[in-house]
């Protein structure tokens, strides 16, 4: 007779030999990167617009939080999705990995104001870096050394894409190289949350999430003096057509955390880091063609650097996966097997 327990989960809480899907193909992970890259830019440009007029990051972030809320509800309203039934201990550790969010956030906006632009980004781009060393301490994974070389254009190529000033504090520094760390570990976070024991989908994974980021980022907003900047700016300069505005762009945010989660779970947290810096490049690019950014030879040696990285990167990990060997693990059926 079955446990309580097992009556209440789901059937992807199911043994993994029952429950596990059939192996996604490379041009699937692809395509979910490609998404990435569309979602991420898209919300990287609007961000910029909208903060120009709405200059308040923390709101704006909760107003991400609260339409991903919104969007998962509707979601699993519609039956897309169902809940796991969850431990209290599963219960914590979704609220501390909300917690690695929200500080992850702050740690940034609060680095960026103690150190230059350039600088800030030549340290996030060694997230790649950060992301292999908690794999290879925290879960003694091994990376062939093609891996490695392939991540230095990657790393480098962002360092002379923003050559410029690289001013910074001691605690400017420091925070900057925390928040690096920290981008690392929630991205591996993230995935381990996704194909570790939890194994919440992504839209789960979001609906459980939000509304704690959005509590956190209110807090947050409130201490340090947004809230009271929004509410004159709704008294007096919030027009339909920048609340229509917040609207989309809190819509852009849910299909981003979305396709992120998803091509995390995918490709895993490695991938998505590289992916991270080339769209910081392609970002770059972006405004070269639309907002006629000048460029220096270094900051295109840089550019094609980082592109060219990486591909490295995705060729390297694209051999690797096929000259893996697959492991036939022989049913257990208490016979000794035959040499």
């Amino acid at each position: 007779m079955p446990t309580e327990k097992s009556e209440t989960l789901p059937f992807h809480r199911a043994s993994p030999e029952l429950a596990a899907p059939a192996a996604d193909s490379l041009r699937t992970k692809y395509i979910w990167l490609a998404v990435y890259f569309f979602f991420n830019l898209a919300l990287t440009i609007y961000n910029k617009a909208v903060l120009g007029h709405f200059p308040f990051p923390y709101v704006l972030t909760g107003i991400h939080a609260l339409c991903g809320t919104i969007g998962c509800l509707i979601f699993y309203l519609k039956g897309h999705f169902t809940l796991t039934t969850l431990s209290e201990r599963e219960n914590i550790t979704l609220f501390f990995f909300s917690l690695l969010y929200t500080i992850n956030i702050a740690i940034s906006n609060v680095s960026l104001n103690l150190v230059t632009v350039p600088f800030h980004q030549i340290v996030r781009a060694m997230t790649p870096f950060f992301t292999i060393i908690i794999y290879v301490i925290g879960f003694r994974k091994v990376y062939g050394v093609m891996t490695y070389v392939s991540l230095i254009p990657v790393v480098a190529g962002v360092g002379f894409a923003t050559a410029g000033d690289y001013y910074f504090t001691a605690i400017g520094f420091f925070l900057t190289l925390l928040g690096a760390f920290l981008a690392a570990l929630k991205t591996v976070v993230t995935n381990r949350v996704q194909t570790g024991r939890l194994k919440l989908s992504p839209l789960e994974l979001l609906f459980r999430m939000s509304p704690l980021a959005l509590l956190q980022t209110v807090i947050y907003a409130y201490f340090t003096g947004e809230l009271q900047g929004v509410k004159t700016y709704v008294a007096t300069d919030l027009t339909m057509s920048m609340f229509l505005k917040l609207l989309l762009n809190g819509a852009i945010a849910f299909g981003l955390n979305v396709v992120s989660f998803t091509a995390n779970k995918k490709t895993g947290a490695l991938t998505m880091t590289v992916a991270a810096n080339v769209k910081q490049i392609l970002t770059i690019v972006l405004a070269i063609i639309f907002f006629h950014l000048t460029v220096t030879p270094m900051n295109a040696i840089g550019i094609i650097l980082t592109l060219g990285g990486g591909a490295w990167y995705a060729k390297v990990e694209l051999e690797a996966k096929q000259q893996k060997p697959t492991v036939l693990r022989p049913k257990d059926d208490g016979v000794a097997p035959k040499i």
